[in-house]
């Protein structure tokens, strides 16, 4: 009983999977894109379906536990062999594991993105402020001296 209702909620896992798959996919191209309202969209979406995920992360775990089992793969091995479905069991396991691991890698990289992003906006702002003395030649040719931080209106 407790074999069957874990590889249902590992196969109910694979779609909200694949949509956050795809949907990090897309908020890599509207990052680049730099598409805020694209951007908060997919934040909404995403974060249901991160939640969506979690929850049946938990319930998996609890079946594990319960059973005196640990809530990892060696847990689902042990469980495995006692069952019928255990080959099943295994094979879905391993294949919702590494969509997951897909998800975190589209994560990271997006993650990536952003800072990157972060940096040169910030560079960006430094020079617009004069915060920062920019490597700038002047009209004569010689490094421009630094300037005093200005106010955006100014710059």
């Amino acid at each position: 009983m407790h074999d069957t209702n874990l590889l249902q909620l590992i196969n109910d896992d694979f779609a909200p999977a694949q949509q956050l798959l795809e949907l990090l996919q897309t908020e890599s191209l509207a990052l680049h894109g730099r598409d805020m309202p694209l951007l908060e969209e997919i934040l909404a979406t995403k974060q249901a379906l991160i939640i969506l995920l979690e929850q049946h992360g938990r319930k998996r775990s609890e079946i594990l536990v319960s059973l005196n089992l640990t809530p990892d793969r060696q847990g689902l091995e042990q469980l495995a062999a006692q069952s019928s479905v255990g080959q099943q069991l295994l094979t879905q396991g391993d294949a919702l594991t590494d969509l997951i691991a897909q998800c975190q890698a589209a994560n990271v990289k997006n993650g990536q993105s952003i800072l990157m992003q972060q940096a040169a906006t910030t560079n960006q702002l430094k020079i617009l402020t004069g915060g920062e003395a920019p490597a700038l030649y002047d009209a004569s040719g010689t490094f421009a001296k630094p300037a005093m931080p200005r106010p955006l209106s100014q710059a």
